[in-house]
């Protein structure tokens, strides 16, 4: 090994979160109802989980400061997956739970900038400054993700897919759960894999 891939190896291994146990305590189940909330976006309008009655919801933990989240921006990963499911009716809200101040977190018009700067296709970026949403489901590191079904149960949480790196090139043949979970839901299956290590920087909680 390189010194160079040991160094980004051991950087990635220092950015997976090992999950805090004040979080793991208040963690969302899977199969379970998903925690409700009501969030206002970074575009102004206030969105309740419980508008979305009746269709498919993906929570999507953002940080566009993040190496694991650059990864799948930069790549057109997460965009592509965003605009295919949004397409099918899928609602797609991308929580930033930065509190001021740290990585992650922007006013609500930059958002809206940082937005458009990576191509986001989101339904909307939901500004959870205060943690409290985040913290509800046991996010843990940005991107984790999260599939609701139509009767408002928790499908999928994990990492996005099965590849805990930075590198882009680990996308191609990586499984993708939250796609996996999606098709399954949506042609009437079983969802085979329901949880998965998140892996991913931090998420950027304000202080206790």
């Amino acid at each position: 090994m390189t010194v160079r891939r040991l160094v980004t190896s051991l950087f990635a291994v220092l950015l997976i979160a090992l999950a805090p146990s004040d979080i793991l305590a208040q963690e969302a189940a899977v199969n379970q109802q998903a925690p409700g909330f009501t969030l206002k976006a970074a575009d102004g309008e206030t969105h309740s989980l419980s508008d979305f009655e009746g269709k498919y919801v993906v929570l999507e933990w953002l940080n566009y400061g993040c190496p694991f989240v650059q990864k799948h921006y930069q790549s057109g990963n997460m965009q592509q997956l965003q605009k295919t499911y949004t397409e099918k009716d899928v609602v797609w809200l991308s929580i930033v739970s930065s509190a001021e101040g740290k990585q992650g977190y922007y006013p609500p018009n930059e958002m809206l900038e940082q937005k458009k700067k990576h191509s986001g296709e989101m339904t909307a970026i939901l500004m959870d400054t205060s943690g409290e949403v985040g913290r509800a489901y046991g996010a843990q590191v940005t991107p984790h993700m999260y599939v609701i079904n139509p009767e408002g149960q928790l499908i999928y949480k994990g990492g996005i897919d099965d590849k805990p790196t930075t590198d882009t090139a680990d996308i191609e043949g990586a499984t993708n759960y939250v796609q996996l979970a999606l098709d399954q839901a949506m042609s009437g299956e079983e969802v085979k894999v329901q949880t998965a290590r998140p892996y991913g920087c931090t998420v950027k909680y304000a202080a206790k």
